[in-house]
């Protein structure tokens, strides 16, 4: 197995996350608001990703629009590595010459990387989102170490606790990996095969730009779910019984439509397009320049 992918991916995937994450921040406190059964939650506090930018800088302090950056560079080291060499791995799999690659092909391998890759860094996942969805008010995770966060977490939740959500945790990254890698390839072979541009940089500009919209209106919903899902706490309350809002994502999922609507499972689309449309772009730009310079060094 090559193992450059895994290297160059994990790379790739560190400097977007780190470029974009004020954005992802936003996103997450857009999704968790309006939820009409979450007391703590329930207030629309923010009227769009830009008063939520400012909003949350001026409350909380800007450090906090980098709340759990270090989980989440530590889930894309781990996620992100995972994710690309599995991907590559499974293409050479399914098709050993890389000029028979299809488009039906690539999904499937983006499918399962996605998937396995996310199921596995999930506890990094949902200490992000914890961290994230804390304001300065409440004395919370974010003021401990990452380390002390997981343990904290784990005693009081247990390992299903740091394993909250990974169903649509893994069906996201598996909708998004399925999406964005192969249309990423798709629309990279389609503008070299009709000569429109070389393999160079604008190339990388236009297939990541597509595929990051592909991603964005794919996997919004399940990012909904998902971001919900992680974030309440299944903790004992005065009278011994477990405080969970949803107790699945097929709950979460109706609950939310029944009392919010269809459009909430597209709350925060624009900070998740505005997001995933950058981290596309960083995130295979850096990926080819990786690629190109690692493949040198190496050869």
């Amino acid at each position: 197995m090559d193992y450059r992918p895994f290297i160059y991916g994990g790379l790739a995937s560190m400097t977007a996350e780190f470029g974009t994450f004020p954005i992802d921040t936003t996103k997450t406190r857009l999704q968790l608001q309006g939820q009409v059964i979450d007391a703590k939650q329930k207030e629309i506090r923010y009227r769009g990703m830009l008063h939520a930018f400012v909003r949350i800088a001026r409350e909380d302090g800007i450090k906090a629009l980098y709340n759990g950056v270090a989980p989440a560079l530590l889930r894309q080291a781990t996620y992100g590595s995972l994710k690309l060499g599995f991907y590559h791995a499974l293409k050479r799999r399914l098709v050993k010459n890389p000029k028979d690659e299809t488009l039906y092909y690539n999904v499937i391998a983006g499918v399962v990387a996605g998937a396995v890759s996310s199921a596995i860094c999930n506890p990094t996942d949902l200490l992000k989102i914890r961290m994230q969805a804390e304001y300065q008010s409440v004395v919370n995770v974010r003021r401990k170490g990452m380390l002390q966060s997981f343990a904290s977490i784990f005693k009081e939740e247990g390992i299903r606790g740091l394993y909250r959500g990974v169903g649509p945790t893994a069906q996201r990254a598996a909708v998004i990996a399925g999406v964005e890698l192969p249309v990423y390839d798709w629309c990279k072979k389609k503008i070299l095969d009709l000569k429109i541009m070389g393999d160079n940089p604008y190339t990388h500009f236009c297939a990541s730009g597509i595929a990051g919209l592909a991603g964005a209106i794919a996997s919004n919903p399940i990012d909904v779910v998902r971001t919900r899902m992680m974030n309440q706490r299944n903790l004992k309350g005065n009278t011994g019984s477990a405080a969970v809002i949803y107790t699945s994502a097929a709950h979460c999922l109706l609950t939310t439509l029944r009392s919010e609507g269809f459009f909430a499972l597209y709350r925060g689309f624009v900070p998740q397009f505005l997001r995933l449309f950058p981290w596309n772009v960083i995130f295979f730009m850096s990926y080819e320049q990786y690629k190109k310079y690692g493949n040198e060094v190496l050869s």
